[in-house]
Order: structure tokens, then sequence, then C-alpha cells
């Protein structure tokens, strides 16, 4: 699956160099036919001058060379993502930890949180995949690294799907930090969209490489 990606990938680039320098020579024509057109219709009063026509021409290549340019560095850039997809490949199977939601399966759900220093007290907010909130509780003052045990007041387990977790910080009794709690996700699948490399988890969860904090084998939550 990999190397047909590559090669998918590999193949288009020449197509568009080939389209854009088509679309340059037909363009240089069209640019020598008006300047002939020019030449022929000009003033015999009053000629342009012979500087005129090396500074019209001038500016053209220089349009052309710029356009050739950017041709190259979108076929560069893509063999670099293509090389990163295939560096990354690794990761998949492995768990990564990220500011995103995580598909719920029953089993705890690793929450690694970040509370304000001077919080007062911390609240853990669940939301469901529409954005309603289903749950929410105090937790420690603490970074220290909690799990969700996926059931409500009641000790009902929730349905499975994604969910999202905010760590809301108080002090004074006011809010003074929220934000996206860090979650662990097991990677799927690894692809590059953009220029940058997309990391995709169960419940069609994906993140981006760069906004990964952590990696880790996978691990089996207690039961």
């Amino acid at each position: 699956m990999e190397t047909q990606a590559v090669t998918s990938a590999t193949t288009t680039a020449p197509t568009s160099s080939t389209s854009s320098a088509s679309a340059i020579s037909s363009d240089f024509d069209t640019f020598l036919q008006m300047l002939s057109v020019q030449m022929q219709n000009q003033d015999p009063l009053n000629p342009i001058e012979s500087t005129d026509f090396a500074v019209q021409l001038a500016t053209f290549s220089s349009v052309e060379q710029q356009v050739l340019t950017n041709d190259l560095l979108v076929a560069l850039s893509s063999q670099i993502a293509l090389s990163n997809v295939a560096e990354m490949s690794a990761w998949v199977g492995q768990e990564v930890r990220a500011a995103m939601p995580t598909y719920f399966d029953g089993s705890p759900v690793d929450i690694a949180p970040n509370p304000a220093a001077i919080a007062e007290n911390v609240e853990l907010v669940v939301r469901d995949e529409t954005g309603t909130e289903v749950q929410r509780y105090s937790i420690p003052v603490s970074a220290e690294p909690i799990q969700w045990e996926g059931v409500n007041d009641l000790g009902e387990p929730f349905p499975p799907g994604v969910y999202s977790f905010e760590v809301v910080s108080y002090a004074g009794g006011e809010v003074i930090l929220q934000e996206t709690a860090d979650v662990y996700g097991v990677v799927n699948e690894v692809m590059s969209e953009g220029g940058e490399i997309i990391l995709v988890m169960d419940g069609d969860v994906a993140v981006l490489a760069s906004q990964v904090g952590a990696l880790r084998a996978p691990t089996d939550s207690p039961s």
C-alpha cells in the first residue's frame, strides 16, 4: 500500500511540470505574436525604442524562470513529503500523545493534563463527538497522568465513540485556563497532505505529526 502511494505521487510530478512547460511555451508564442503586431503597428514618427523590446523580453524571461523554479520546488517538496511518510511509517501501531479527541472502545483512556500552576482547583470536562458535555468532575492540581474510566456518575459505561477532554483551571472562583488535554491514541495510518504529515487513528481522529508530544509502544490498559 505504501509503495503504491509513493509510486502514484512520484509519477504525478513530471505531468505537472510538463503541463506548466507547455503553458509557458504557449504563452511565449503568444507574447512573440503580440510583439510582432506591436512592431508592425508602431507609429513611424515615434517608433518604440529597442530597449523597450529588450525590457519586455527580459521581463517575460524572468517570469518564465520563476514559474519553472516554482515547479521544481513543488516537485522537491513532494519528494520530501514522501520521504517523511516512509520514515514515519514506523509510527503505525505505536501510541502518540497530543491535544486531540480519542476513540473510546470501553477501555480506560490515558490523559495527560497540564493545569495552570497557580490553579486552586481543576476540572476535567468530557465531551462527545457532537461537542455535548457528558461529564465534569474535579481532578488533582497536577500534571501527573490520569485515567478516564468511561463511566458516568451511576457507574454506567459511556457508549463507544470519539470523546474530547478539556482541563479547566480555576483560581479565585474564576477560570484562568481552559485547554484541550493531551491523550494517547494508536496510529493506524500516516499520510501526507499539503506538505504536512498527518496521523490517523481509530474513529478517523487525525492530528498533525508536528503536534505530537510523545511516542510510546502500545500498552494494555487494565480492565
